[in-house]
């Protein structure tokens, strides 16, 4: 009999162009490779709409509507949580008797209710979400944002105990796999890395001449990342300097239009950004903050060439031999110094390899399966 899982997603997760989507939708399209049945429930809104795409993996999609507004934020649950209450999501989801997988903590609101007593349910961690949203506020600019933010992560820490009703929880680091594994039923809790876009390595040997800082330039951690790499690293070298991403704010335009040896690119296609990515002879990450797993890191490491990063940005990974650590401005220019004419060789290639096999979609899809059966 063929396999099948409910799976319930936070919004849309294609197209899958930011790192929760990536996990999600690179989830569903393993799965389906391997033959299980979808029953997809995700959450529309936004510029995030309904898409055939996904219609190609899943047996069933049906979509909700988000409740946003003052009513769910005037609450005691977190705004991402109660604006994704849904009768009806609850009633379809008590039309089968599949396991059901809640993915990320917004997702989770039934996971105590009566009427999956019964049920296996699954939980899909993808960042310790109140951590994550503290950061987010610590770096936000505009002050009632700020002060949303500060709010969300003060009602998702007094909601996370709600994943002690899940029969299992997946987490995307190892660091947080500690996490949870204080709080909660240690037997419970297994790390599983996120799926992503590379099914297999295509890192291109050779050199060329510039180095690319990329991510989604419309989230503050993002953005405030790039403003320290301008600052910090970027102004104080020579070599030409890509930075990428979606919807940057206009503070950041303004800043990058200062500096003669760093351009812009703004909302690439994916094919351009996998051309930026492939081409580059290096890339500079950098996050304030070490919550969850940045997908865009495995993206680099399966596409790009040389990968400097701090040690927030590789934290829980285990993939501190893979990357070139560095934590101070010195650091990173003194790395780019060495790097920038360095070819990238056979001998790094097959180190690349080995080092990511515990991230390779195939295993980790029969990982999940198993836990599914189970």
């Amino acid at each position: 009999m063929q396999e099948s899982v409910n799976i319930v997603c936070l919004d849309v997760p294609y197209p899958a162009n930011y790192g929760g989507a990536i996990n999600m939708f690179h989830k569903i399209r393993w799965l389906h490779k391997k033959g299980i049945n979808i029953y997809l429930h995700c959450f529309e809104y936004g510029d995030r709409k309904a898409t055939d795409e996904l219609n190609k993996y899943c047996k069933e999609v049906t979509y909700y509507k988000r409740k946003t507004g003052l009513s769910s934020f005037l609450s005691l649950l977190p705004y991402n949580v109660k604006s994704r209450i849904s009768k009806e999501l609850k009633q379809n989801l008590l039309k089968n008797n599949h396991p059901i997988i809640f993915e990320a903590l917004h997702t989770c609101y039934l996971l105590k209710d009566n009427g999956f007593k019964n049920r296996k349910k699954i939980f899909r961690e993808s960042n310790i979400e109140h951590d994550y949203f503290y950061h987010l506020a610590k770096n936000e600019k505009h002050i009632l944002k700020k002060l949303y933010l500060y709010i969300e992560a003060f009602k998702l820490k007094r909601f996370e105990n709600i994943v002690s009703y899940a029969d299992l929880m997946l987490v995307v680091s190892t660091e947080d796999e500690k996490h949870f594994q204080k709080h909660y039923s240690k037997s419970h809790v297994k790390y599983l890395p996120s799926f992503h876009q590379n099914d297999e390595l295509l890192v291109g040997k050779g050199i060329s001449d510039y180095v690319l800082y990329h991510g989604n330039l419309s989230v503050s951690e993002n953005y405030m990342a790039a403003v320290w790499l301008i600052d910090h690293v970027f102004s104080k070298i020579k070599y030409q300097i890509i930075i990428a991403g979606l919807n940057p704010p206009n503070f950041l335009r303004e800043k990058i239009s200062q500096h003669s040896n760093i351009s812009l690119k703004e909302n690439c296609t994916r094919e351009e950004m996998d051309l930026l990515i492939h081409n580059a002879q290096i890339h500079c990450l950098y996050t304030p903050q070490a919550t969850g797993l940045k997908l865009k890191l495995l993206n680099v490491l399966f596409k790009g060439r040389f990968v400097i990063a701090n040690t927030h940005m590789i934290h829980g990974t285990d993939l501190d031999n893979v990357c070139i650590i560095a934590n101070s401005p010195h650091d990173y220019i003194n790395a780019i110094n060495q790097y920038i004419s360095l070819e990238f060789s056979d001998e790094e290639l097959h180190k690349r390899k080995n080092d990511l096999k515990a991230f390779e979609n195939n295993l980790n899809a029969d990982t999940l399966i198993n836990f599914i059966k189970n």
